[in-house]
């Protein structure tokens, strides 16, 4: 991970909770600039190593998702496009995944609050060990990234919208090339909740939370009248995960949410039976490592959702 020396840095007391664009900024930048912000995890600092699933069950809802900014970015007006290059992580080596009573995919069948901890190597070059056998392959990415809503007032954090914010798009990591719709004057950018790793779908709601400062470049695209968030990858995404082929369980049917549903509760029964792990324990390291995709979409009246989950992870 390369490390840059950057002439602003915005450090972690300086957290903001929800979109409002009329929050001051805490720093002004010229296009071109790159900042250096230090984050939170998504707890706000209400867990710690020392956390136990109890203190998870007590979490107050508003101090989750901090994010860390925000930022004006000169010369930025509405219709323009904000372009945020991802420079590089400085992972903490500490993280957490949660399962939240209520929040998630599968929170009928996981009503109860659980905790696990994670201790990683900071420099990334050790996968992460979770339960009987379990290796994850780590890969820092942004959950958080967004600029200021034009309507007015204060805006929750948690529903990602056309301006970015809580998107937790495991690709937005080191090299990708992030372009935001800018809605108001000086685009008024934030940025947080961080994770050493995370499956496409974040299926448990959470994947492992973990402070990690993180290195931006702003750039401004005029007149880009885009509608929604669009990226550049540097390079393959997967890799990191690819090496041993994947298990795949599927839901077919007229409803996405309901065969996103199915093929996730069938690969928690499979990682269950063929390697032992307690089925909420499965569930979670689902969250950090398997990705969603829906596979067609065409057919009517059923569509197919599958569930990759790595074998690396587990072989």
């Amino acid at each position: 991970m390369s490390q840059h020396h950057h002439k602003h840095t915005i450090h972690r007391e300086h957290i903001h909770h929800g979109w409002n664009n009329a929050f001051a900024p805490q720093l002004k930048i010229a296009p071109g600039e790159s900042v250096q912000f230090e984050t939170l995890d998504a707890s706000s600092g209400q867990l710690n190593k020392n956390s136990t699933a109890s203190d998870l069950a007590k979490l107050d809802l508003g101090r989750v998702n901090p994010v860390t900014g925000p930022v004006y970015i000169d010369g930025a007006q509405p219709g323009d496009a904000l372009k945020v290059t991802v420079l590089s992580f400085r992972p903490s080596g500490w993280g957490w995944t949660g399962n939240i009573p209520g929040f998630g995919l599968l929170t009928d069948q996981f009503p109860d609050a659980h905790l696990h901890h994670w201790n990683y190597d900071s420099g990334l070059k050790a996968p992460v060990m979770y339960g009987p056998g379990g290796r994850v392959p780590l890969k820092p990415m942004c959950g958080t990234i967004g600029v200021a809503p034009a309507e007015p007032g204060l805006h929750s954090i948690i529903p990602p919208r056309n301006v970015g914010g809580n998107m937790d798009i495991r690709d937005i990591a080191e090299g990708v090339e992030l372009y935001l719709p800018v809605e108001v004057n000086g685009a008024i950018f934030s940025v947080g909740d961080t994770h050493a790793a995370q499956g496409d779908g974040e299926v448990c709601g959470t994947a492992i939370e973990s402070p990690i400062d993180v290195a931006l470049k702003f750039e401004l695209i005029k007149e880009a009248k885009l509608r929604g968030p669009r990226y550049v990858t540097p390079g393959p995404v997967s890799r990191h995960l690819d090496s041993k082929g994947y298990e795949v369980t599927t839901g077919i049917g007229p409803d996405l949410m309901t065969g996103a549903r199915a093929a996730v509760s069938d690969m928690v029964e499979l990682l269950s039976k063929r390697y032992g792990y307690s089925p909420i324990d499965a569930y979670m390291l689902c969250s950090v490592c398997a990705d969603l995709r829906i596979s067609s979409i065409v057919d009517m009246p059923n569509w197919v959702v599958s569930f990759y989950f790595p074998r690396i992870v587990l072989e």
